[in-house]
């Protein structure tokens, strides 16, 4: 009967292992890894390859604490929905940035579901990531605070807090939102409809107010608002059922990309998009390649992102000022959709 030798199964390559490898002191492997001096050439060399051997990954947690900084050199990212080009971009931003501190991001979404907000954010802090990048959902964020007393930066994304003072990057959705409908407005339209996810989110909120001041400004009555679609297929279904009469509005803003999306479809499945003007908020992917092509007012989510890791490295640099909102402009891109004329 033969045997079989199977190689013995062993864990991570610890400090010791290569100290003991090296043949010196667990201190002088420490202040190799950590890029300390007094330590000779020949030392170093012996430790480095016994790292090399080993395949050794130092612990950044414990690494930290033997240098007294508490920096782990993570960031914890929350977004809404990382299916969503918005968030994604955002998140892409992040870590750009942050790779090039040499810093990891921890991402996740909470689907607006303020509880699973808290949880995600407490499982950073448990982690004790060095800054907070965050867009929430929940109405009262005083318990970050002991996290601020604690000297964790946290930033704010998309989304202002709420009970805490704090730096925030935003885009002026009001604002945005009078340019889309002035912009239907000076195209002959005064039944305009606003469709949008839900209102309880501060940037739907905001994205209405400035639906309803533009109308206000000219005088026009505001057309049907149709809210609460967290979905591509809501907004689809709601378009479709909004246009298929014949009192159907004679423009659209869709103040939500996911939403756009929605809209796009149903008005192609009716045989409509030369008939209902829309305007998005977000810019879609493939807007430009559309027939007619999608205008929309468009946020920068990758300066959003860029500027929200700038913040959290400053405040980790040592930048005690007060915090600051920074605004990030959106901008009017005009393709074709939002330039037809009321057809009655």
């Amino acid at each position: 009967m033969s045997e079989t030798h199977t190689r013995p199964v062993r864990g991570r390559a610890t400090i010791r292992d290569v100290a003991a490898l090296a043949g010196v002191g667990i201190k002088t492997v420490s202040r190799v890894i950590n890029h300390e001096a007094n330590v000779s050439v020949a030392t170093r060399e012996k430790v480095e390859q016994a790292v090399v051997a080993l395949n050794f990954t130092p612990n950044q947690g414990a690494g930290a604490l033997r240098r007294g900084d508490r920096k782990t050199l993570t960031l914890g990212l929350l977004l809404d929905a990382v299916d969503n080009p918005f968030s994604a971009a955002i998140h892409r931003a992040v870590e750009g940035a942050a790779w090039e501190r040499q810093t990891a991001v921890f991402g996740a979404s909470f689907g607006d579901d303020p509880l699973r907000e808290r949880a995600l954010v407490e499982a950073f802090t448990r982690r004790r990531v060095d800054g907070l990048v965050l867009t929430t959902i929940s109405d009262d964020h005083t318990y970050l605070q002991t996290e601020r007393d604690q000297g964790v930066p946290v930033v704010f994304v998309d989304r202002p807090p709420r009970g805490l003072d704090a730096d925030t990057v935003l885009t002026d959705n009001r604002e945005a939102s009078i340019t889309a409908v002035a912009h239907l407005l000076a195209h002959g339209h005064r039944d305009i409809a606003f469709l949008s996810d839900d209102l309880e989110v501060s940037t739907a909120r905001q994205r209405h107010e400035g639906y309803r001041t533009a109308l206000a400004d000219a005088g026009v009555v505001p057309g049907p608002v149709l809210t609460g679609l967290t979905s591509v297929e809501a907004a689809y279904e709601a378009v479709r059922g909004l246009v298929s009469g014949p009192d159907r509005p004679t423009a659209l803003f869709t103040s939500q990309n996911l939403v756009s999306i929605g809209g796009i479809r149903a008005l192609h499945d009716l045989g409509l998009q030369n008939e209902v003007a829309m305007v998005g908020f977000d810019d879609v992917f493939l807007a430009d390649m559309l027939e007619p092509a999608l205008t929309v007012v468009a946020q920068d989510p990758a300066e959003m992102g860029r500027t929200a890791a700038a913040r959290v490295f400053a405040r980790l640099d040592g930048d005690d000022s007060p915090a600051v909102t920074s605004v990030v402009p959106a901008r009017l891109v005009v393709r074709g959709s939002g330039e037809i004329p009321p057809t009655r």
